[in-house]
């Protein structure tokens, strides 16, 4: 994925994470992230969703791979500065720990659908996000790719 320009219909809107993303969620969760229209594209779907969806890679300091426009304006990082972030400045440095803790879970169990924190948008703004699904992204061929959170529920503290 050529992660270097926000979705597009000039890049099919990374179709291919939102494959991923899509596939990964329905296997783990037994159901649909999105129930988009007949024919519609899925990665515009995702990109333009109402709810907050981001991705992270699998390195030892995760870096986002994915940030939807909700992810976009609650964050307040334009894609060209979210993607490519260390996952771990989404949230305070007190709060890292107990982030950290959440991850090895929804490693281990392949995602939690119950997550509640405090995270820290680009201009400091702190903000709690509540019922948020984690999951672990896993292509095809069995091969951990990320992780993906989604949340619809947040509040500014």
């Amino acid at each position: 994925m050529d992660a270097s320009h926000p979705p597009s219909s000039a890049n099919g809107f990374h179709g291919a994470h939102a494959a991923l993303l899509l596939d990964s969620y329905q296997r783990l969760l037994g159901r649909p992230l999105i129930e988009p229209a007949p024919g519609a594209d899925l990665g515009r779907a995702l990109y333009e969703a109402d709810f907050v969806l981001l991705s992270h890679s699998t390195e030892p300091d995760p870096r986002f791979t994915f940030a939807n426009r909700a992810a976009q304006i609650l964050f307040g990082y334009p894609w060209e500065a979210f993607v490519g972030l260390p996952s771990r400045l989404s949230a305070e440095p007190l709060a890292r720990e107990e982030r950290e803790r959440l991850l090895r879970r929804v490693a281990e169990q392949g995602f939690i659908d119950d997550y509640a924190g405090v995270r820290v948008a680009a201009d400091g703004r702190r903000f709690s996000i509540e019922q948020a699904v984690v999951w672990n992204l896993v292509d095809e061929a069995g091969t951990l790719q990320g992780q993906a959170a989604c949340f619809h529920h947040w509040r500014p503290l």
